[in-house]
């Protein structure tokens, strides 16, 4: 992983990365029987503001510094407005418009921003075989979210037709999964202007309060029976997407995002719909389809060919060198061996 950690630092480094994650996914799955007892502005101010409480507690039991200054405020600001605010608003008001694998499948497309970005702003080197992983991870949840019928109607598979057409597919709320996963993109690049000045723990509590208490706002004001109909256990799967899926998870994405490489980091996304996958198929007895393994794989070879890639290429390179290397000393050996022309030496004995 090309990110500034090491096994000293952290013993659990490659399970802290993995994390974020993890904890997505499975709130994800939490979250599912959530929405139709809810409504969307309510349940995303519920996972941010007192997940960045929470935070904000952690972070002064860590001796980490409040922000100081107008320009670390400014960042904050803008950041809990794009991360905060307009992604966990469209990415809410999109789960109700859309279907949850579409959708998910657009989510998590937001490491090719993420990629973009980062190759624009911070000159990150992303390389043929990143190029090759990002598009392998597209294809991959492409194969986790989309309909058997739809994959399978593109591909031309002899008797098989689409079901339904472009113009209905982008209808509904796919728009706004799309505005969700570029608000996600633009807020992972932004957390290295605001570690800038701010500390990154900090900044994420205090960003997800900023951020989470407008969207309460609107909630008490365009939506009704926001709390109602929530029975125990929905408050218990509230609790954990807040708590783990809030909280921890989005403390350890922009603690590793504000000093490590974004394009690897933000690979890790492409895990996401793994985790759903498998933990729905535990809890929920969700069976997974042949083309959603493939998607499986396809996603887990992505994701190692985006954070092996300088190694990858730095085999390439050792070999074409060697090769290069061994082609012009063979002409030298040639002309050595045209230059050892016979010595004939003539000896004068006195008679």
């Amino acid at each position: 992983m090309q990110l500034k950690l090491s096994a000293s630092q952290l013993p659990f480094a490659s399970l802290l990365l993995i994390a974020p994650f993890f904890l997505w996914g499975t709130a994800m799955v939490a979250m599912k029987g959530i929405i139709p007892h809810t409504t969307p502005l309510f349940m995303a101010g519920v996972r941010l503001v007192p997940a960045g409480a929470l935070i904000l507690i952690a972070a002064a039991f860590m001796g980490r510094p409040q922000p100081k200054g107008w320009a670390a405020w400014l960042w904050i600001a803008l950041f809990a407005l794009v991360d905060g605010a307009l992604f966990q608003g469209f990415l809410a008001e999109g789960l109700l418009r859309t279907g949850a694998g579409l959708g998910s499948v657009m989510i998590d497309s937001q490491p090719l921003a993420v990629a973009l970005l980062s190759l624009w702003l911070f000159k990150e080197h992303i390389g043929w075989w990143g190029w090759l992983g990002l598009a392998l991870g597209v294809i991959g949840i492409s194969l986790i979210g989309l309909p058997n019928d739809f994959i399978l109607g593109i591909i031309s598979f002899p008797g098989v037709s689409i079901t339904g057409s472009p113009h209905s597919l982008l209808a509904s709320g796919e728009w706004l999964m799309l505005l969700a996963a570029l608000s996600m993109a633009v807020g992972t690049v932004m957390i290295r202007f605001v570690s800038r000045y701010a500390d990154p723990v900090t900044a994420t509590g205090w960003h997800m309060i900023i951020g989470g208490l407008p969207l309460w706002g609107i909630s008490s004001v365009v939506e009704y029976h926001q709390w109602q109909n929530l029975v125990p256990s929905d408050w218990m799967a509230l609790a954990y997407a807040t708590v783990f899926g809030s909280a921890i998870a989005y403390g350890l994405f922009f603690y590793f995002a504000s000093s490590g490489n974004l394009t690897s980091l933000s690979s890790l996304t492409f895990l996401t719909p793994i985790f759903a996958l498998l933990f729905g198929n535990l809890l929920l007895k969700e069976v997974l389809h042949p083309l959603q393994w493939v998607g499986v794989s396809l996603t887990l070879i992505s994701i190692y060919l985006i954070n092996q890639r300088d190694t990858l290429a730095g085999a390439n390179q050792t070999v074409a060198v060697t090769g290069e290397q061994t082609t012009q000393q063979q002409p030298v050996l040639e002309a050595s061996t045209q230059k050892l022309n016979p010595l004939t030496i003539t000896v004068n004995t006195p008679l």
